[in-house]
């Protein structure tokens, strides 16, 4: 991208400020995990005060060092966590509220369309086996255990009317679609 995600902006706000002023509506503490280039995205924060903010030294290890990282930082009666990627800004607060509306759940799953998305809530009873994972396992090979209907599990779904969930701004088109997007919707 030429600069950290976590510092695009999106209507005058830096990815990550965005991410923090939604979740902090709904979450605390507001946990980010910084990895490469953490001090410039720290000093270009203006929301940093309404976060906790991790420095994941393993970062190069592969992103499930970082959500290890977090998770590590949750407090011990926390009853889940939702857990996003910086380069999802355009995630509505109203997806966050319906993601926490059974907290009980293992395991909640925006919907957009039939394809899921982020963030997704985990119960703290999950965290855990994410803390047990290696560097080369991924999230996934904990949440598709309870994402399978042969689990008996209840559906971990929620269909959304929210395609923020789904935006993921990886390449520089990316950005420049999510800007044009943005500007459209006024």
């Amino acid at each position: 991208m030429g600069s950290p995600k976590a510092l695009l902006d999106l209507a005058g706000e830096t990815f990550l400020d965005r991410l923090i002023d939604g979740f902090s509506e709904f979450c605390s503490p507001v946990i980010v995990v910084l990895g490469a280039q953490a001090e410039q995205i720290r000093a270009g924060l203006r929301n940093a005060g309404r976060a906790r903010v991790m420095v994941n030294p393993d970062y190069r290890l592969g992103q499930i060092t970082s959500m290890q990282c977090g998770l590590a930082a949750v407090p011990a009666g926390a009853r889940g966590v939702l857990f996003t990627l910086v380069d999802h800004p355009q995630v509505k607060r109203s997806t966050v509220a319906s993601l926490l509306s059974n907290p009980d759940a293992p395991l909640l799953i925006p919907r957009y369309q039939g394809r899921r998305g982020h963030p997704i809530y985990i119960s703290s009873r999950l965290i855990p086996e994410l803390l047990q994972l290696g560097p080369a396992e991924t999230a996934r090979n904990v949440i598709d255990r309870y994402t399978k209907p042969a689990t008996g599990i209840p559906d971990a779904y929620i269909d959304t009317a929210d395609p923020g969930i789904l935006e993921d701004v990886d390449t520089p088109e990316a950005y420049r679609r999510l800007l044009r997007s943005h500007d459209a919707d006024g």
